[in-house]
């Protein structure tokens, strides 16, 4: 059973948002995709306690990577952000930030081939604080970006309803490498399991994790798709979806809304699911309950 409370802020963020990126790790299950969850270590001051996909905010050295250690061209990488406004190098250190999380947080290298005693090695040199880029290089390991693919963009709004903190983070998908185990560092994470979105929610609406919007509404998404395979396809099909929340006060509770509400700017939905959440019972709810958040039966 989940034993930290969610507690809604209301002080309005004058900061601008950090650029992060996060990753939603996937591999196909005897019930479909699974997605990996890593359980926020409860002193963290951000979202501590709740169930995450791995990322982080974007660090320097991200930047500072060189242009011929990519795989691919840094201008692809912009224009598959679809981020006009984003210069190519800060486009292509989100990557190395993902990336970099990725390995940082649950020990996954994303490239393919990595021999066991190699991938042991890297990790080994990353608990003892060598940079991401140096262990990459001295082991002689690729920097992969193409195992990336973008899914959507979200950026906290001023009155962000969980932190103290804005954030404007892409959250990408892509396929576990195999052969790779998934380990959480006891510092930030605490806990990490593999569960299909579905099996996420319904642990969600049980009160035996707890969770954000931006993942419950996520994995809402990826619950409509059959595997790995589907939810890579669909990525490449269309661009990242723009998810800037709304939040405004209503009969007491905090509400948060999404492209297509009603209370939205923005009247075009960005998905076929619930386009608002509501605090409730503790945590963030849908109007229509658990159901709102999964497929129709077939």
């Amino acid at each position: 059973m989940r034993t930290m409370a969610l507690e809604i802020h209301s002080d309005e963020v004058h900061t601008a948002p950090l650029d992060s990126a996060t990753v939603m790790l996937l591999r196909d299950g005897a019930l479909g995709p699974e997605v990996l969850m890593m359980r926020r270590h409860g002193n963290s001051k951000v979202l501590g306690g709740v169930h995450v996909f791995p990322g982080g905010k974007l660090d320097s050295a991200d930047v500072e990577v060189a242009e011929e250690l990519f795989d691919q061209p840094l201008q692809l990488l912009q224009r598959a952000l679809r981020q006009e406004d984003l210069d190519s190098k800060t486009a292509a250190a989100l990557y190395i930030t993902a990336l970099r999380e990725t390995f940082e947080e649950c020990g996954l290298l994303l490239c393919e081939g990595v021999a066991p005693q190699a991938f042991q090695k890297a990790r080994t040199m990353l608990r003892a604080g060598q940079g991401f880029i140096s262990v990459l290089h001295q082991l002689g390991l690729p920097l992969e970006t193409r195992h990336l693919v973008p899914w959507s963009r979200w950026i906290t709004p001023r009155v962000a309803s969980l932190t103290h903190k804005r954030f404007d983070t892409r959250f990408f998908v892509a396929q576990t490498p195999q052969g790779q185990e998934a380990l959480h560092d006891d510092h930030e994470a605490t806990e990490t399991v593999w569960l299909s979105p579905a099996q996420a929610l319904l642990q969600y609406w049980d009160n035996q994790i707890e969770m954000a919007p931006p993942q419950i509404l996520t994995l809402s998404q990826l619950a409509h798709f059959g595997s790995v395979a589907a939810i890579l396809a669909a990525a490449r099909s269309r661009p990242p979806a723009l998810i800037e929340p709304s939040p405004f006060n209503q009969d007491g509770q905090r509400v948060i809304c999404y492209p297509g509400d009603p209370r939205h700017p923005v009247a075009e939905r960005a998905w076929s699911g619930p386009t608002r959440l509501t605090f409730r019972n503790a945590r963030f709810e849908p109007d229509g309950g658990l159901a709102a958040l999964l497929p129709e039966p077939i």
